[in-house]
């Protein structure tokens, strides 16, 4: 049994206790409100929202929650301006559901709009990409660089810049569209990506790798293992393997689309990347759950490249390292 405790229990109960006070208000309580009455529902109804909103994420994602938490108190304020606001005599107090949308509305908007055209928040939830990102890490997101999406149904709407071989990509999960991944970018559309002996090669070319030294942390039972220099078009970056593990388990890759153009051996494989689609690797090769595995990425898929570490609790000396 975990300890901790359940916040999705605590914000069912809290949005219940909420709501159970705000129709006790409206439909059951007697009498001229007190001021203790008022103070509890200027509580209730934030508390209430932002419950809701909270159980809205179990059907869609974060960035559709902010466009219906928008909406929502976006269409309260501009009910009351039109409609109540007018009819209500000044010394009559403002609804505290009013309040509570006027105060949420330009908040939400502004971080619907950040996030969804300008850049994205994300935290490392594990360690397929060391030694470049660590468990923990807080990393930036930039949306914008391979084109304006709409938010949301992430349909692209205009182009800005294409995907590079080396960048490090966050993008939607092809088995599980609701889980964000982030990866390396290794082959673009029509690449022939090889990977034999733990080296990539691209089209026929081995893609230069170096031994530089070795990485060891808690995870690895500060066992050192070998760091490698490696270079992906113009971007050159560090690659972690496990010795002892072979170059692609055999037994972990699934069926997916377009999986006739993958030849796996127990050296590795040979695929040929799509169009439209792209072929991503983990920096810790052989603990990465990848392309080699689940497939290619398609396009749509993409949320953006990510360029920076701007927090990391338990390593300050992480803040502000880019990310090659």
């Amino acid at each position: 049994m975990q300890g901790g405790l359940d916040w999705e229990l605590v914000a069912m109960v809290a949005g219940a206790v909420s709501a159970a006070f705000i129709v006790w208000d409206g439909a059951l309580r007697k009498g001229e409100r007190s001021d203790a009455v008022r103070g509890i529902l200027e509580v209730a109804w934030p508390v209430l929202f932002i419950a809701a909103m909270g159980m809205l994420l179990k059907f869609t994602d974060f960035a559709g929650v902010l466009l219906a938490a928008g909406l929502i108190t976006g269409a309260i304020w501009a009910y009351d301006r039109a409609m109540l606001a007018p009819k209500r005599a000044e010394a009559d107090a403002e609804p505290a559901v009013v309040d509570m949308a006027r105060a949420f509305f330009p908040v939400i908007v502004v971080v619907f709009l950040a996030r969804s055209f300008w850049v994205e928040p994300f935290k490392i939830p594990s360690g397929s990409m060391k030694p470049t990102l660590l468990v923990g890490d807080f990393i930036l997101v930039n949306k914008y660089t391979y084109g304006i999406r709409l938010p949301v149904v992430n349909r692209k709407v205009m182009d800005v810049g294409e995907v590079k071989r080396g960048d490090v990509v966050v993008f939607r999960y092809p088995v599980d569209p609701s889980l964000d991944y982030i990866k390396r970018v290794v082959g673009l559309p029509g690449d022939v990506v090889a990977y034999n002996g733990r080296q990539i090669s691209i089209n026929g070319t081995p893609v230069p790798f170096q031994q530089t030294g070795t990485y060891a942390d808690a995870d690895t039972g500060y066992m050192r293992l070998p760091v490698f220099s490696e270079k992906l078009g113009e971007k050159t970056h560090a690659v972690m393997v496990v010795p002892p593990e072979p170059p692609v388990n055999l037994a972990g890759v699934r069926q997916f689309p377009s999986r006739n153009n993958c030849e796996y051996n127990d050296s590795g494989f040979t695929c040929r990347v799509p169009a439209g689609h792209y072929f991503v690797m983990g920096d810790n090769r052989d603990q990465s759950l990848d392309s080699r595995y689940w497939g290619f990425v398609p396009d749509d898929h993409l949320k953006g490249r990510a360029f920076l570490v701007w927090m990391n609790f338990g390593d300050f000396k992480r803040i502000g390292n880019g990310i090659q």
